[in-house]
């Protein structure tokens, strides 16, 4: 790879500001939600064909986690899960591409990966009137790009297995394109969603790297 890596921060300001505004969201989504406001009826990504979809919701939906007044837990579990991992492999990622680089990276893997899932909705005719919401898209496109740019990485799975990145990553990719071929009743992850996003991170990376190397950046 052609990528200059800059010096490594443990809170980089891009991955910072992005707990920060997913967490006032989530907190915001719970405490409008007692007044009968619900965030995701705006914010979150529904089909192209609902009455309920905007064009901005390819972006909203990205800082969007639940937050229901009913299942708070549930949604704090999904924010927790994608900030924890925005921040362990996001902060090496910012490091490395630099802040501006990093910020187009995360957003275009999360609406690339809605575009995907829009799209594999439509083929599967399925309800258009449910809302998708999470930064998971563009956090597995991350994960990707942690697992690609630095492969034998060590990972520890429970804190005591070590795997390599690589092959934790791909072992991942298989499980989502599995469980989203499978489809499990009463499975309300978007799978097609998160392989959306470590798709464009391949996609971008390739790009970048091509560029770099004919600018000698």
């Amino acid at each position: 790879m052609e990528f200059r890596p800059t010096r490594f921060e443990v809170m980089p300001p891009v991955v910072k500001n992005l707990l920060i505004i997913n967490a006032l969201v989530f907190f915001a989504t719970i405490v409008l939600g007692k007044y009968g406001i619900d965030l995701s009826e705006h914010l979150a990504l529904y089909n192209w064909k609902s009455e309920k979809f905007k064009v901005w919701q390819f972006v909203t939906h990205l800082f969007m986690h639940g937050g229901n007044v009913s299942d708070p837990e549930g949604g704090f579990l999904h924010l927790f899960s994608n900030m924890f991992a925005l921040w362990m492999f996001g902060s090496v990622l910012e490091s490395y591409f630099g802040s501006k680089r990093f910020l187009t990276f995360y957003m275009v893997c999360g609406i690339g990966a809605a575009v995907l899932y829009l799209i594999v909705q439509t083929i599967n005719q399925s309800p258009i009137d449910q809302g998708c919401v999470g930064a998971s898209g563009a956090v597995f496109g991350i994960l990707f790009g942690f697992g690609y740019l630095f492969p034998n990485t060590l990972l520890y799975l429970y804190f005591l297995f070590p795997v390599k990145a690589k092959y934790f990553i791909a072992l991942y990719a298989l499980f989502e394109l599995y469980a989203g071929i499978k489809n499990s009743a009463g499975d309300n992850v978007a799978h097609f969603a998160h392989i959306g996003g470590m798709i464009v991170a391949f996609i971008i990376i390739k790009i970048w790297n091509q560029t770099n190397r004919k600018t000698l950046y």
